[in-house]
């Protein structure tokens, strides 16, 4: 790509970063972002005895008006398109506000054909690259009566090996039905999410995960469902019925390179528990702990 097309590139998308090696450690070379978009890329990071310069994008975005603190509110034809470039041997953690607090972003309501859209390339790999990728969505203010009131959401995660090559298609659907609403067949479940564990340093992890989804699922259909929130309270019979959390797990990829867990919870502190124990492992690679 000539400098004149990465310019018109440029001009299309919200943000980018890119980093490279200097000076062999990973180094932030190029960064930009407009509103509605904000990236903080703070200069302190913890240290890895893995990795040198390991570095932190904060991604903040969907402030409106641009001055406001409260939750960041996504309107209706919003569109952020955002790309992260990684370089050989370079080592990066991107991250929403709310990977550590428990924010929300509000979604608007779309008036006529208006669509919110947000759109990030970064997640092609190598063969022996190392991807944590973890993408969650609640049902909305559901304690407030909202249940999954919408029309449409559509999350496409895909990851490309060199050459676009395939190597992970994944699409995840939520419609309204004419027949059945979509808070009553998600049957109480108020958060799904997924994670994907990619790459070779990986493995001791992939691994732990999927002995405690087995376990878990196993314990829940002997009827000894295991808790990730204490403070879940059966306060109706159906409610207490159901696990707290669901799992699944499976293997992607050559050899089982890879692995994906889907998630369904009854709440959303269920979900932040379960990705605080089993991606603990990550601090010996990252210097810090995840969702700590």
């Amino acid at each position: 790509m000539n400098k004149e097309e990465e310019e018109e590139e440029e001009v299309m998308e919200t943000g980018k970063i890119v980093i490279e090696k200097v000076r062999g450690k990973s180094t932030v070379t190029k960064s930009f972002s407009k509103y509605p978009l904000k990236f903080i890329i703070p200069r302190k990071v913890a240290q890895s005895c893995f990795f040198l310069g390991l570095v932190h994008a904060l991604f903040i975005s969907f402030f409106y008006p641009p001055n406001s603190r409260l939750n960041r509110l996504f309107l209706q034809g919003d569109a952020i398109s955002c790309k992260l470039e990684i370089g050989d041997g370079c080592t990066a953690v991107l991250t929403t506000q709310s990977s550590t607090k428990l924010r929300v972003l509000q979604v608007y309501k779309s008036l006529g054909s208006k669509c919110s859209e947000q759109y990030l390339e970064v997640f092609r790999v190598r063969s022996d690259s190392n991807l944590v990728l973890v993408d969650w969505i609640t049902s909305g203010r559901h304690e407030s009566g909202e249940k999954w009131d919408f029309t449409l959401y559509k999350s496409t995660n895909n990851i490309f090996l060199e050459g676009e090559q395939p190597l992970f298609l994944d699409t995840v659907l939520l419609e309204q039905g004419s027949i059945v609403p979509l808070a009553e067949r998600m049957q109480d479940y108020q958060v799904i999410a997924m994670v994907v564990l990619l790459g070779p340093m990986l493995r001791h992890i992939q691994g732990q995960v999927q002995e405690d989804v087995k376990r878990m699922m196993a314990e829940q259909l002997q009827g000894s469902p295991v808790r990730w929130d204490c403070q879940i309270t059966s306060n109706t019979r159906d409610f207490a019925k159901k696990p707290s959390l669901i799992a699944s797990c499976s293997a992607f990829g050559h050899k089982g390179g890879g692995i994906i867990v889907r998630i369904a919870s009854l709440t959303t502190e269920s979900v932040y528990q379960f990705l605080k124990h089993q991606l603990a492992g990550l601090e010996a690679l990252l210097g810090v702990l995840p969702y700590s």
